[in-house]
């Protein structure tokens, strides 16, 4: 690794940050095994060494073969590794699946993660909220301000393009994985978050994984309705109709009663669309 490879804006973020880190003594990582969290895990452990450790919250809403990624990458970065289960599915805020439901989630995480650290004497909780997440429907991050979490990609002004250079530069193994967002986020808002409901959007999602879609997402809709959202470039593989009935049979194995393709394709956060603007605003404001 040489910092020619990195642009000099990446490089000299990359310095604040090391910096910044440095300043906290120590700090625990809320580690989800994606980019982001990834990439900060690796900065910590740089900057830190035995004094950072990742931790990473487990629950019914993880998709299957997740725990075990981010087990592999913290010792692949080699951070210390601590696992823990959370509780947000008792929280009845969490599964009536309003707007706010990350909210519910992340405070549920970030004050285990505080329990965590008290214990271990760590100085500071840290996550990895980006620049980028600020412009988007995030209740998570309001959760983040009110628990004294830090920031310190978002910090240090680091974007999601940014964090995906700096990763490859890391030789992170990462560094082009899609965003994996917990599986409750498949569910429209509104219809309740539930164990079998978790269940047959991860069994939905394996398959198709298996079958080489990717990005993917099977969205949860009311009545069982299953909302297959793949790359657009893609979608012309349903129209073989051994794999169709293929994907249906499957799908209704894993408990959806009816199976429906977006024909406008894979969209990040498009159950956000249904969420009046008005609302959002509404959101925003409590969230400063």
């Amino acid at each position: 690794m040489t910092d020619t490879k990195l642009s000099p804006q990446v490089a000299a973020k990359r310095d604040r940050l090391m910096d910044l880190l440095k300043s906290y003594g120590s700090c625990a990582v809320a580690f989800s095994g994606g980019l982001d969290s990834t990439v900060l895990a690796k900065a910590a452990r740089l900057a830190l060494g035995e004094k950072a450790v990742a931790v990473t919250g487990v629950s019914v809403s993880l998709a299957a073969g997740e725990l075990e990624e981010c087990r592999q990458l913290a010792q692949d970065v080699g951070i210390r590794h601590e696992v823990l289960q959370t509780g947000e599915m008792s929280n009845p805020e969490y599964r009536k699946n309003d707007a706010n439901r990350c909210y519910h989630c992340k405070r549920e995480l970030f004050l285990q993660v505080e329990e965590l650290s008290r214990r271990l004497e760590v100085a500071v909780v840290c996550d990895g909220s980006n620049h980028d997440d600020r412009s988007e429907h995030r209740p998570g991050m309001r959760a983040a301000r009110e628990r004294q979490v830090l920031s310190p990609l978002a910090e240090c002004g680091f974007t999601k393009a940014e964090i995906r250079e700096l990763a490859a530069w890391w030789e992170i193994p990462i560094w082009d994985k899609p965003a994996t967002p917990c599986l409750s986020s498949r569910i429209a808002y509104g219809e309740e978050v539930t164990a079998e409901r978790l269940a047959m959007i991860d069994r939905a999602e394996r398959f198709l994984r298996e079958k080489g879609f990717q990005p993917l997402r099977v969205r949860y809709h009311k009545g069982d309705l299953a909302r297959i959202e793949v790359d657009a470039t893609t979608i012309s593989r349903f129209l073989d109709p051994d794999f169709r009935e293929e994907v249906v049979s499957e799908l209704l194995a894993a408990g959806f009663k009816y199976v429906t393709l977006d024909l406008i394709g894979f969209r990040s956060g498009s159950l956000n669309a249904v969420l009046a603007s008005e609302s959002l605003q509404i959101l925003d404001l409590e969230a400063r």
